[in-house]
């Protein structure tokens, strides 16, 4: 038993591998003041809940963008698992060339996704991680590393959209049958959906033509992922637990 773990602004998401089959994934709110036993406990429950062994596991491997909460999560899954986890940073040898300003500011969760990504699809490749932010990373021919695009994410953009106006509500995010609203909700809701779709569609061609090695292949992940690449044009491939596949590969490589 292997387990992955993704501290997110959003969320923590905790996958659980036997060998190569992930038998489980869950997702819990990113909550900051809470302790290493607590969180212990949640897990317990959760393998309970999965009617999953709490024993026997070979190692763990954490990615982080709350660094705050990276030593709690630490603490929590030795008294779990037993076993120290992996903490994706420096030192970790990735086998990926980072070929940015300061490598040491990459996210660690957008690294692991671009090494699941190298490891299951065509290169050159677009990764796009639509979570709390929208990123697009770009994979090169040789496997490097070569940068990406933030822009804010769906849910931020939606919340300012109902908080800094008087009159456009807060609302549920749903592909709606037509671009040309005729409510309000529909009009927010098509302005949204097809709004960050077409910045999609738009970036991965941008960066395509400027990265120059030829079409691309493009993988999606991320929790609103799913539905929103069914709007955009590119041919984009949906792997939801792209994050914990790749913290697993770079368990390995560092294992051996």
């Amino acid at each position: 038993m292997f387990l992955a773990i993704d501290i997110g602004n959003t969320n923590i998401t905790l996958g659980a591998y036997d060998g190569d089959e992930l038998i489980f994934v869950t997702r819990l709110a990113t909550d900051r003041s809470r302790t290493p036993d607590q969180y212990a406990i949640e897990f317990k429950q959760i393998f309970a809940l999965h009617n999953a062994p709490s024993t026997g596991f070979s190692g763990a491997a954490l990615s982080s963008v709350v660094p705050e909460l990276s030593s709690t999560m630490c603490e929590a899954i030795e008294r779990i698992t037993g076993h120290t986890p992996m903490v994706l940073g420096p030192g970790i040898k990735t086998g990926m060339n980072i070929l940015i300003d300061n490598p040491a500011q990459l996210g660690a969760d957008l690294l692991a996704g671009c090494i699941g990504a190298a490891n299951l699809y065509p290169l050159p490749c677009l990764v796009i991680d639509l979570g709390t932010a929208s990123k697009i990373s770009v994979i090169d021919k040789n496997g490097a590393f070569r940068g990406c695009t933030i822009a804010p994410g769906i849910g931020i953009s939606l919340d300012a959209l109902s908080q800094r106006t008087s009159q456009l509500p807060s609302i549920s995010l749903k592909t709606p049958d037509h671009a040309i609203g005729t409510n309000t909700l529909d009009s927010m809701q098509a302005g949204t959906v097809f709004g960050f779709a077409a910045m999609i569609d738009g970036l991965c061609n941008k960066l395509e033509n400027e990265l120059n090695q030829g079409k691309m292949s493009a993988v999606a992940t991320g929790g609103l992922a799913r539905d929103l690449i069914k709007s955009c044009e590119r041919e984009i491939t949906f792997n939801r637990e792209l994050v914990l596949y790749g913290l697993k590969v770079l368990y390995e490589k560092n294992r051996k």
